[in-house]
């Protein structure tokens, strides 16, 4: 460790350095085939098997790269379960399935033990979250390799910007988007095509059932929703566990626990923003961050020890 120190009247003064070290983080396929050749198809044997066994799990995966890409950029802040305030704690991930990053953190597990640490987190979950949309029926994308490890959870104010299904209206959605690069208008429209998948506590539609009138699929739900608050809603109701347009066939006929955009996209526009969405800037500005030994807390060590891609060091010793 790289230290510097100075006597004077008060005493000893130890000053700790941070070590900046350009690491072996792949950035495209071709490069993660030659660091660990084995990943895509750990990741797809791991992630199938347990989807196999509970496909709810898909959901639950969607989710966290949702709520992991959108505050910050894909850097497995989400996580991070260190004591302290953290992203799991927050209101918008409260409800964040356990089982799902369970899976992450086992599949890391798999992959270090065939690899070393030469894959991180947030690429894992980038990963292990296609297969969950392929296993369902949904179409296959581009996954953005090459990402680090966040060394601190994402601020109160950039996971409180996570769209809440509470959100009066579309604008605000779409500005919300905007603000982490997802410019384009079918950018929401597609993404919310994940809800096709994915089930919800009642607290998380009341804004359907506060008036039902006589709606009988509203009535339903408030029903259902009184007698237990916490059960699991289908977003659904059409083919809850496939990858499909059901959500948005759902809403055509008001049999939507949410409401949201009626015209679902093609397969290939959701392909699109799922790419793009794993390629939300960082913050702070960079690839920034370390491979974590464990999903869910930051290498320990005697020493802070912070990792720059390979890209990110050279700029460094350019205007050094």
């Amino acid at each position: 460790m790289a230290r510097s120190s100075s006597s004077s009247s008060l005493g000893t003064t130890r000053t700790m350095l941070v070590v900046v070290l350009a690491v072996a983080v792949f950035s495209s396929p071709a490069a993660a085939a030659a660091l660990c050749p084995q990943l895509e198809g750990i990741v797809r044997t791991e992630a199938r098997a347990a989807l196999q066994r509970e496909i709810a799990l898909a959901a639950g995966l969607l989710r966290i790269f949702f709520h992991d890409s959108f505050p910050q950029g894909c850097d497995a802040s989400v996580l991070l379960k260190t004591s302290g305030k953290t992203e799991q704690t927050m209101g918008p991930n409260t409800t964040l399935q356990p089982r799902a990053l369970q899976l992450i953190e086992d599949i890391r597990a798999k992959v270090h033990a065939a690899c070393g640490a030469t894959v991180s987190c947030a690429d894992i979950t980038a990963l292990a979250t296609r297969e969950a949309v392929v296993a369902s029926g949904g179409p296959t994308y581009a996954v953005s390799l090459g990402q680090l490890d966040s060394l601190a959870p994402a601020s109160a104010s950039d996971v409180n910007a996570l769209p809440s299904p509470f959100t009066a209206s579309v604008a605000q959605l779409l500005r919300a988007f905007r603000g982490r690069g997802l410019a384009d208008a079918a950018d929401l429209v597609a993404l919310s095509g994940a809800h096709t998948i994915g089930r919800a506590i009642c607290g998380f539609f009341q804004d359907r059932t506060t008036n039902p009138g006589n709606d009988a699929f509203v009535r339903k739900l408030k029903a259902d929703c009184d007698t237990d608050p916490n059960r699991l809603q289908q977003l659904d109701v059409v083919t809850p566990d496939a990858f499909d347009n059901g959500y948005y066939r759902a809403l055509n006929a008001s049999q939507g626990a949410h409401q949201g955009p009626h015209h679902g996209p093609h397969r290939q526009a959701f392909a699109k923003s799922m790419a793009k969405l794993g390629s939300v800037p960082r913050k702070p500005a960079g690839n920034v961050g370390e491979i974590r030994r464990s999903c869910f807390r930051t290498n320990a060590g005697g020493e802070t020890l912070l990792l720059q891609s390979a890209a990110a060091e050279g700029q460094a010793a350019a205007s050094a």
